[in-house]
C-alpha cells in the first residue's frame, strides 16, 4: 500500500510519500519559523495562511520525487488533530478533496500518535508494548504503547510543556526564537553546577511533571547574580540539568513500574542532545534499550503521519468524505 500524508498541525508544513514495503518514497518539510520569529510564536492566521501557500507546490514536488501519479496512491493520511484548528483545516480540505477526486479512502491520523509510532519508521524499530517519552512544545507525557491504538497515559505535565518551558527560560535570557534550540547551545558553554536548581515532583511518587516552577526559579536566579554572558550560560546549563535529570527520573520510575523495557523517545524536544545521552545511560543502567526517531522525524513531519495512516488503512479504517479536524484530542480515546 502507498499512502500519500499530510502534517499541517502548527508551523511545519510537510507531506510525505510512504510504501509499506519500500518505507518512506519521498518527504518534504517547510518550517514556519522565520515567518513567526518577529513575534516570538507561532501566529495561527499566519500558520494556516502559510499552509495554504506551501502545500499542492509541496505536493508536486514529492510525487515528482517518487516518479509516481495519483494513480499509484492507494490511501491519504492527514494529522486530524491536536493542532491549530484553523492550520488542520488546511490539510484536512486538501487530503478529503484528493481523495474524493481520486475516489481512495482516507483517515485522519492522531498527531501524538505519529510521534509514538515515529520510531517505527528506524531500521531498528522497538515493539510493543514499550514505554513512551512524548515531549514538545505542547506536550509532556509518559506513554504506555501497548499496540496501534492502544495507549494508556502514565503521566503528564500539570503545567508548562517542556517545550514551552524551554521557550520561556530562553526568552528570559535573552535569547533568539525558537529558544529550546538555542538555549541547548548557550548550555554547552555553561557550568551546570554553579547553580542548583530542584528536580520538581521527583521526591514524590507518581510520573507528572511540573516545570513551570524552573523557569521562575531561572528567572529570580538571573535577577539575584546579574546578566553577564557567563552567568547566562551557566543558568541555561543548570536549567538543562534540571529538566534532563528531571525526566531521566521519571523514566527510570515508568520502566520499573511497568516492568518493560524498551523506551522510546518522541517530538521536538527529543532532539535535544543532553536529554538523549542521559537517557541512553540510564536504560544501559536498567538494562533496557532506548529508541528515537532521526532528527527528521523528531519535528513534526508528514512522514510519521503516513506511518500511523498506512497501518490503520491496512486495518480497514477510513472515514467518510467529512472533514475532520480536532483542536483538543485526547490520545487515550483512540
Amino acid at each position: 500500500m502507498r499512502v500519500l500524508a499530510f502534517e499541517s498541525s502548527c508551523d511545519e508544513t510537510s507531506v510525505a510519500l510512504y510504501d509499506h514495503r519500500q518505507g518512506i518514497l519521498a518527504h518534504e518539510v517547510y518550517s514556519q519559523l522565520a515567518l513567526h520569529a518577529e513575534y516570538g510564536g507561532v501566529v495561527p492566521e499566519l500558520a494556516s495562511r502559510d499552509h495554504v501557500r506551501k502545500t499542492l507546490p509541496m505536493l508536486k514536488r514529492v510525487l515528482e520525487a517518487a516518479g509516481l501519479q495519483s494513480e499509484s496512491i492507494d490511501g491519504i493520511a492527514y494529522t486530524a488533530g491536536p493542532g491549530l484548528i484553523g492550520a488542520l483545516l488546511v490539510g484536512a480540505a486538501i487530503a478529503r478533496s484528493l481523495a474524493w477526486t481520486w475516489k481512495i479512502p482516507a483517515i485522519g491520523v492522531h498527531h501524538l500518535e505519529g510521534h509514538l509510532l515515529a520510531p517505527m519508521l528506524e531500521e531498528e524499530a522497538p515493539r510493543f508494548p514499550f514505554v513512551a517519552l512524548l515531549v514538545s512544545g505542547g506536550h509532556t507525557l509518559l506513554v504506555r504503547v501497548d499496540a496501534l491504538g492502544r495507549y494508556h497515559i502514565l503521566g503528564d505535565t500539570l503545567d508548562d510543556a517542556v517545550g514551552e518551558a524551554f521557550d520561556k527560560t530562553a526568552k528570559l535570557l535573552g535569547l533568539s526564537y525558537p529558544g529550546g534550540p538555542a538555549l541547548e547551545a548557550l548550555a554547552r558553554q555553561g557550568d551546570p553546577g554553579r547553580f542548583q536548581f530542584p528536580r520538581p515532583m521527583t521526591n514524590r511518587p507518581g510520573l507528572d511533571f511540573s516545570f513551570s516552577g524552573l523557569k521562575t526559579y531561572a528567572m529570580n536566579t538571573l535577577q539575584a547574580s546579574g546578566g553577564d554572558e557567563q552567568t547566562r550560560a551557566d543558568i541555561a546549563a543548570a536549567f538543562q540539568q534540571a529538566v534532563v535529570d528531571t525526566m531521566i527520573i521519571k523514566c527510570r520510575r515508568a520502566l520499573q513500574e511497568t516492568g518493560l523495557r524498551q523506551l522510546v523517545i518522541a517530538g521536538g524536544v527529543g532532539a535535544n542532545q543532553a536529554l538523549r545521552e542521559g537517557l541512553d545511560d540510564m536504560v544501559q543502567k536498567e538494562g533496557a534499550v532506548l529508541y528515537y526517531p532521526r532528527m527528521e522525524y523528531c519535528t513534526d513531519n508528514a512522514a510519521m503521519i503516513a506511518y500511523a495512516g498506512c497501518l490503520r488503512l491496512q486495518a480497514g479504517q477510513y472515514e467518510p468524505a467529512a472533514f475532520n479536524a480536532r483542536a483538543r484530542w485526547s490520545l487515550e480515546s483512540l
